[in-house]
């Protein structure tokens, strides 16, 4: 009886010993993934002249982006383009800001006038068969966090229907206080409407923009 007890004693402690490793070494992966996801979410603005540039030549200066971006450890992931303002939006993955300027500028010389640093949302599919705009909302600095565009996000998937939008994702910067929210709609219009109805925050502006990647 005493030699059975003693060796469920060391069983015990065997376990817990064995439970310990497997804690400290769940840690030190958790950690390490930790130290490594060092790159974050941008999207850079280029304000170029209003008709001066067409959606083929963003196409192949974006070519020369993704030739030269592993260079600087950046990730382009998507651009829009408004042709009619001379805007051209680019969303990437990349440790900092420079990053992202050193590859523009060794790629084609094109550098933003600004660069975002985001989050977003879950992304919809896009159903194709209507236009794709981009609505910005300018909030002011430190005015907006991104739990709430979150909230307001889902006020708007609850109505977009009614007005034939289908909100593809949203982009925020609590810094600056930018929302950037991407759709499918027949018309600015439609994407104002949903979002008066759905929470009250109208955009700044509305375009219309062809989406590369």
């Amino acid at each position: 009886m005493v030699l059975f007890f003693a060796l469920e004693v060391i069983s015990c402690r065997l376990y817990a010993q064995q439970q310990n490793n497997s804690t400290a070494s769940s840690k030190k992966s958790n950690s390490s993934k930790t130290k490594h996801a060092d790159k974050y979410l941008f999207i850079d603005v280029h304000h170029l002249e209003p008709g001066k540039i067409t959606y083929e030549g963003v196409a192949k200066a974006h070519v020369k982006d993704l030739a030269t971006e592993k260079k600087y450890g950046v990730k382009f992931i998507k651009y829009w383009v408004d042709t009619a303002r001379g805007y051209v939006y680019c969303l990437s993955s990349a440790r900092d800001t420079q990053s992202i300027v050193k590859t523009h500028s060794e790629a084609h010389g094109l550098l933003p006038d600004r660069v975002y640093l985001v989050t977003d949302g879950p992304e919809a599919t896009l159903n194709g068969g209507k236009d794709l705009f981009l609505d910005v909302h300018e909030l002011g600095a430190g005015n907006v966090k991104a739990s709430d565009v979150a909230g307001a996000h889902q006020k708007d998937l609850a109505v977009q229907k009614k007005y034939g939008v289908n909100f593809i994702n949203y982009w925020v910067n609590e810094k600056d206080g930018i929302v950037m929210c991407l759709s499918e709609a027949p018309d600015p219009s439609a994407i104002v409407n949903t979002h008066k109805e759905a929470h009250g925050l109208i955009p700044k502006y509305v375009e219309e923009v062809k989406q590369g990647q």
